[in-house]
C-alpha cells in the first residue's frame, strides 16, 4: 500500500512537470482566491463596523459613568477616545462637560476648569471652529469666568444652530454673570424647552442653569424648587446639592443647607468641600464644637491645604483655645510659604491671628518671630501694614523696669 501511495504522488508530480492534465487542486485554490478578493471589501467593512461599535460602546460607558456622577471615569474614557480621534466632537463635549462639573465637586478639582478651556481652545484651532466646538468652548469660557467672551462665542454657535443646547446654557450663564439677569433666565428657559424636544439628556443641566438664573434674580425659593427638579432628574450630581444649600442660606434656611451638605457626604464619603461648608455654617451659628469637628475632618483629609488649617485655627481662637489656635495657624502660614504661594495671595490672617494667640498666652518668642515674618512680607510685597506694634515692640516683650 505504501508503494502505491508513493507511486501515485510521483505520478502526479511527473504529470504536472510534463504539462499533463490540470489538477482539481489548483481549481480549488483559484476559487478560494477569487472568493477572498470578492469578499475583501465586505470583510474590511465588517471590521470597521466592529471598531465603530466598540467605540460607541466605550463612549456610552463614559456617558453612563457621567450619569452616575462618576466624573473621573467619564473623563478617563472620553479623554482616551478624544486622544485617539481628535475630530470626535461628542467625545470632546463629554470630556469638557465632565471636567467642568467635577471641578465644582471638591476644592482640589478646581484646576479642571482650566484644563477644559485649554482643550476647547486647541479644538477651536484644529476644527476650524465647528459649531459644536464653538458651543462647548463658550461653556468652558464661562466656567472660567470669561463671561463676555463666552456670550460672544455662544451667540456665534446659536447663529449656526438655534437649537444648540450647549450654546444656550453658556449664553444663559454668561448673561447672568454680567448682570443681564432677565436675559439669563430667558435663555435658561429656552434651554429647558430644547431638552423637552431634542436634547432630553441635558435636562438636568438646563434645570440647574435655570435655578442659577432665578437665584441671580433674588428668587431663592424658586431657585430651590428648580434645583429640586434637577435633583429629581439626577440626584447624583453633587454640586447641585451645594448650589441648593447656597440658595437656602440666602433665606436663612440652615436646616435645608445642612441636609444638602449631608447629601453630598452620602454620595462622596470623603468630600472635603461639604465638611468645610459645614464648618462655616456651624461657625456662623456659633456652634463652636461642631465647627471644630468639621474643620478637623477637613485637615485630616487634606493636611496640605492651608485654608483648612486657617479655618480650624480661627475656630480654636474663637473657642478660646489659644494654644491649639496657634498651632493650627502656624501650620497654615508654614504651608503657604513651603508651597510657594505668592505673598500677595497669602492669607495674612494666619500670621495675625497666630500672633494674637501668642500675645494672649504671653509667648513673646513666637509672637516676635511671627510679627517679624509678617513685616518682611509686607515690605517685600508693598502691602498695607494692618498689624502694627509701637517702635519698642509688643508690650509683653518689654523688660520690666525697676525703680531705684
Amino acid at each position: 500500500m505504501r508503494l502505491k501511495r508513493n507511486q501515485s504522488r510521483l505520478s502526479f508530480r511527473a504529470s504536472h512537470r510534463n504539462g499533463g492534465g490540470f489538477s482539481p487542486y489548483w481549481v480549488v485554490l483559484a476559487l478560494l482566491a477569487l472568493a477572498g478578493f470578492a469578499s475583501r471589501d465586505m470583510w474590511l467593512s465588517w471590521l470597521r463596523g466592529q471598531a465603530n461599535t466598540q467605540e460607541e460602546a466605550t463612549l456610552s460607558e463614559a456617558q453612563r459613568a457621567f450619569s452616575q456622577g462618576d466624573y473621573t471615569t467619564a473623563i478617563a474614557i472620553a479623554q482616551a477616545r478624544y486622544g485617539a480621534q481628535p475630530t470626535d466632537t461628542d467625545a470632546l463635549i463629554l470630556l469638557v462637560r465632565s471636567l467642568i462639573y467635577r471641578s465644582y465637586t471638591d476644592f482640589h478639582y478646581e484646576p479642571d476648569r482650566i484644563t477644559a478651556l485649554n482643550l476647547t481652545t486647541e479644538a477651536m484651532v484644529s476644527s476650524n471652529q465647528a459649531r459644536e466646538v464653538l458651543a462647548i468652548h463658550a461653556l468652558a469660557l464661562q466656567a472660567n469666568r470669561r463671561s463676555e467672551e463666552a456670550s460672544r462665542v455662544a451667540l456665534r454657535a446659536i447663529d449656526r444652530d438655534k437649537e444648540s443646547i450647549v450654546a444656550r446654557l453658556a449664553l444663559a450663564l454668561s448673561y447672568s454673570s454680567t448682570g443681564l439677569f432677565e436675559a439669563g433666565l430667558r435663555e435658561a428657559e429656552r434651554a429647558v424647552g430644547i431638552t423637552q424636544t431634542t436634547a432630553p439628556e441635558w435636562a438636568w443641566d438646563a434645570l440647574r442653569v435655570k435655578a442659577i438664573a432665578l437665584s441671580d434674580l433674588g428668587r431663592y425659593q424658586d431657585a430651590i424648587n428648580t434645583a429640586d427638579e434637577a435633583l429629581n432628574v439626577n440626584r447624583r450630581m453633587i454640586f447641585t446639592h451645594f448650589e441648593k444649600a447656597l440658595y437656602a442660606l440666602q433665606l436663612g434656611q440652615a436646616d435645608v443647607a445642612t441636609a444638602a451638605y449631608f447629601n453630598v457626604i452620602a454620595l462622596d464619603a470623603n468630600n472635603v468641600k461639604a465638611r468645610f461648608r459645614l464648618c462655616e455654617l456651624s461657625s456662623s451659628m456659633s456652634e463652636r464644637a461642631s465647627a471644630v469637628r468639621y474643620c478637623s475632618e477637613v485637615t485630616d483629609r487634606r493636611p496640605e491645604w492651608s485654608e483648612g488649617w486657617y479655618k480650624l485655627g480661627r475656630e480654636y481662637f474663637l473657642q478660646g483655645d489659644f494654644r491649639l489656635a496657634q498651632q493650627a495657624l502656624n501650620r497654615c502660614s508654614t504651608l503657604q510659604i513651603t508651597s510657594g504661594v505668592p505673598i500677595s495671595e497669602r492669607k495674612l490672617e494666619c500670621w495675625i491671628l497666630q500672633g494674637q494667640a501668642a500675645e494672649i498666652m504671653g509667648d513673646c518668642p513666637n509672637l516676635l518671630a511671627t510679627y517679624n515674618e509678617f513685616l518682611v512680607m509686607v515690605v517685600n510685597a508693598s502691602l498695607p501694614q494692618t498689624w502694627v506694634y509701637p517702635p519698642e515692640g509688643p508690650s509683653i516683650c518689654l523688660a520690666p523696669t525697676t525703680t531705684p
